[in-house]
């Protein structure tokens, strides 16, 4: 197995990339997707941005299209190719890596990673990596922005590991939660027209907190804490957040 397989908890492949926009289609929502374009123009305020595990563009794109310039981080070729094959896809370069260690030319005023991607990272090491990775390319000021979900268990009764969260018509999602270990298995039943498929995947999840704590050793001060991406207040209901830090001015 690759150091990338141990690491991660998704090497997307052809097939991945080529339905992934499909099944995320809901993240499209152009009210959803307004909000969170405000939000990372605001911070990058004209300076550059960078964004981790760009995937196939669904926030780099309409970021670039306010007049940002945004670069990508991708650790899987196909969907690069996916990115590519989009209008506008010109205006966003990507670099062909991993997030916790790719280095990209340059500095940049806003790093930022969505969707709860930094889960994909399956050791605490290799988040702090990140971090780490986010602040080295980040200019005095510049901001580190992720979204991710808050661990659900506060929905476990003792001795259960299993929390349903999406039971619709064309899909059914189940998290595992491993509380020993600090992992979960999101599993995944989708009906399409062409048939049932299954899937699951590994995350490593962490509370905000902790966040904070692999913000501190990679030198960044949070700023910003909020619910969602209309910047609601995080409250101990929330289920998941918004979280921004900064690299002091005074940091070389």
């Amino acid at each position: 197995m690759s150091d990338h397989a141990r690491m991660h908890s998704e090497l997307w492949t052809a097939e991945d990339a080529a339905t992934y926009d499909d099944d995320v289609s809901d993240m499209y929502d152009a009210e959803a997707l307004t909000a969170t374009v405000d939000v990372l123009a605001e911070l990058a305020n004209g300076r550059r941005a960078l964004e981790f595990a760009v995937g196939t563009g669904r926030v780099a794109l309409p970021l670039a299209r306010r007049g940002i310039d945004v670069t990508g981080v991708e650790l899987s070729p196909p969907m690069i190719d996916v990115m590519r094959a989009k209008p506008g896809a010109d205006l966003v370069p990507v670099v062909c890596g991993d997030m916790a260690s790719t280095r990209v030319a340059g500095t940049f005023g806003l790093v930022y990673l969505v969707f709860n991607t930094i889960t994909n990272l399956l050791t605490q090491d290799a988040q702090v990596r990140c971090f780490e990775n986010a602040a080295a390319h980040l200019e005095p000021g510049g901001s580190f922005l992720i979204e991710t979900f808050v661990p659900a268990l506060q929905r476990l009764h003792i001795g259960e590991s299993l929390v349903p969260f999406d039971v619709s018509d064309d899909h059914i999602g189940i998290d595992e939660y491993d509380v020993v270990n600090q992992m979960l298995i999101s599993h995944h039943v989708s009906i399409r027209a062409d048939g049932t498929s299954r899937s699951s995947g590994r995350f490593r999840y962490a509370w905000p907190a902790e966040y904070d704590l692999m913000a501190r050793i990679a030198g960044l001060e949070r700023r910003h804490r909020w619910a969602d991406w209309h910047r609601s207040p995080f409250v101990g209901t929330s289920t998941s957040h918004i979280s921004v830090w900064q690299k002091p001015h005074w940091a070389g």
